[in-house]
């Protein structure tokens, strides 16, 4: 079996396994129309809402949106008179009320559309935090699990000429047995925070594509187009016109083509990088995008971008305008938060703790960071719960499919801070990592963890997951949760897989910004001065790291999260960025500025 046999049976066997149910889609919901590369309506806007703390709205039936015809009819629920929301957006930020709620809210947007004959319609959302069940004109069109990927229905049939009635049940609160869980450090924002459009296609449509590099080469594209419909066999065409390069294949009953051919592109990187116009046709349908065409992968304990060893010059982002204090969604809110990444010298943003929006990651590649895309799977997942598995590749499967052609994405981040000797936890996350690799074979996949010891000033790594993933990538808070044990600079290392890179995924301690009092108190490990010095040792420490390969500082802005509870120095917030919610520098900020412009992208081989 060639090369070209081997990932088309791969890609073909989970497709199969997605039509077959084996990822968890809903009544409804089918496989994803690409957004990104077509012409889309939009729904966003004012919506209408209900808020619902009781969940009295489930038996009142709001989807129906009942109107009194007699005098007896006293409905307990109306959305005429009530608040409105704007979506895209976190319904906590929107009203002073919901600041922390966590609850159900019902969303109500009239739309008027016209019919066209020999189309289908499609309803896409970007994302919904946490539960969304969608009803049209009254009638439940599908559910929906999972607060940071898109999902989408198909409602050719349900859509009506002249005004139609989309109402969302959003319920954000938290499940135990849901990614995340209970417990997270960040706001649990709430609402139908992603843009919600319809979709148009005709009959038969160009429903997905893979337009990447083959794992380890610089000229050999090795992807797949995929078709559905009536016309399932076509011929389809990949162009990209600035390269003179038009391929043609032939699509199978499934709609299934092969794509492999050669060509010699600018190769994206963080210096140039570089997006290629590319078309894909098939008889019946035309969809464009914007693709960047590099190689990444791991040779032996280095990094190696387009076939050069670098060095992974990381932040850690959440998505949050600090400015709004409110959920990132626009592209507006994503320029804020890159371009504090690109003047602190970053080439990587670390996109945590669950997959940001689609302009993070697109405007991440056209400004030349490449991006860690990350699921929510994080600390206290309930790995032996028989339903979570499902969700957990549901989850995998929606985050491919939207970044799978973004040249800049370069790491799918499966797990953080996950506990070894948790019931199933092993298996079931080599079980993911396997999923990925067969789903997507050109990017790293990498597990976090904070599993490692530190006694003795020694640090010992032996996670079991580090034979699964690519680089091993733990979580340290020496200095600020565990107090240097000698000096930085005479670390020692015990690595159970010497032969692996090591990625120093989080690192950082707490200072509110303008704290710069010395007081011989316990207070004095919230100054700016406290967490400079953390971050001078931690450099230190780097320089005896073993297959070092990069860095990502415990991050960019202070945010919001419930669990920090400290009346003076917290106010609510993580207070461990190198900026403040209000765009402050500390200290601790010019530290890595100095580190990463002394650093080379590029690090000898």
């Amino acid at each position: 079996m060639n090369k070209f046999e081997n990932t088309f049976l791969k890609n073909l066997i989970l497709i199969i396994l997605c039509i077959l149910g084996s990822i968890n889609i809903s009544p409804g919901q089918t496989a994803m129309v690409n957004v990104e590369a077509r012409e889309t309506i939009s729904l966003n806007g004012e919506w209408n809402a209900i808020i619902d703390p009781s969940g009295s709205g489930d038996y009142r039936q709001v989807w129906l949106d009942k109107k009194p015809q007699l005098k007896t009819d006293f409905f307990e629920y109306s959305f005429e008179g009530g608040p409105v929301l704007n979506v895209p957006g976190d319904f906590n930020t929107q009203m002073k009320e919901l600041n922390y709620y966590e609850g159900i809210v019902w969303y109500k947007k009239p739309f008027n559309y016209s019919v066209k004959s020999g189309k289908r319609v499609f309803l896409h959302f970007g994302a919904v935090n946490y539960l969304a069940d969608v009803y049209l004109n009254g009638v439940k069109i599908g559910s929906h699990e999972g607060g940071f990927t898109p999902f989408q229905f198909e409602i050719t049939e349900k859509i009506k000429e002249g005004e139609n009635s989309l109402i969302v049940r959003v319920d954000n609160r938290r499940l135990p047995k849901g990614l995340p869980g209970v417990g997270f450090d960040w706001l649990n924002y709430g609402g139908i925070t992603r843009d919600v459009d319809l979709v148009e296609t005709d009959v038969s449509f160009i429903e997905d594509y893979f337009i990447q590099l083959e794992k380890g080469s610089l000229n050999t594209v090795l992807g797949w187009v995929r078709l559905n419909g009536n016309q399932a066999k076509q011929e389809v065409t990949v162009e990209i016109p600035e390269l003179d390069l038009r391929h043609v294949a032939n699509t199978d009953a499934e709609g299934f083509a092969g794509i492999e051919f050669n060509m010699k592109p600018e190769l994206w990187s963080p210096s140039e990088p570089k997006l290629y116009q590319v078309i894909i046709k098939s008889k019946t349908d035309v969809v464009i995008d914007s693709i960047g065409f590099r190689s990444i992968e791991v040779q032996g304990n280095k990094v190696l971008l387009n076939q050069q060893p670098i060095f992974l010059k990381a932040v850690n982002i959440h998505e949050e305008n600090p400015y709004k204090r409110a959920r990132a969604f626009s592209r507006d809110d994503a320029r804020i938060l890159l371009e504090s990444a690109k003047e602190l010298g970053c080439n990587m943003v670390r996109l945590v703790h669950y997959p940001h929006n689609e302009y993070m990651v697109k405007e991440a590649e056209k400004m030349g960071l490449m991006v860690w895309n990350e699921l929510p799977v994080y600390q206290h997942i309930q790995f032996s719960d028989s339903l979570v598995p499902n969700k957990m590749e549901n989850m995998l499967n929606e985050m491919i499919s939207r970044d799978k052609n973004r040249g800049g994405v370069v790491v799918w981040a499966l797990s953080n801070e996950t506990y070894p000797g948790t019931a199933n936890r092993d298996k079931e996350l080599i079980e993911l990592s396997e999923k990925c690799r067969a789903n997507d074979s050109t990017r790293l996949v990498v597990h976090v963890t904070n599993s490692q010891t530190y006694r003795d000033h020694t640090f010992d790594i032996q996670d079991t997951l580090f034979l699964h993933s690519d680089l091993i990538s733990i979580n340290e808070y020496i200095g600020w949760y565990i107090p240097w044990q000698g000096k930085p600079s005479e670390t020692k290392w015990k690595v159970a897989f010497p032969d692996k890179p090591i990625f120093i995924s989080e690192f950082g301690g707490e200072a509110k910004f303008g704290n710069n009092d010395t007081p011989q108190d316990e207070a004095a490990n919230w100054t700016e001065g406290y967490q400079e010095q953390i971050y001078l040792d931690q450099i230190e420490m780097f320089k005896t790291t073993p297959n070092l390969v990069g860095v990502s500082p415990w991050l960019l802005y202070d945010y919001k999260s419930l669990g920090r509870m400290h009346p003076v120095h917290q106010q609510g917030f993580n207070r461990k960025g190198l900026i403040s919610e209000d765009g402050e520098k500390k200290k601790a900020w010019y530290v890595i500025k100095d580190y990463y412009s002394a650093e080379k992208d590029q690090i000898p081989k």
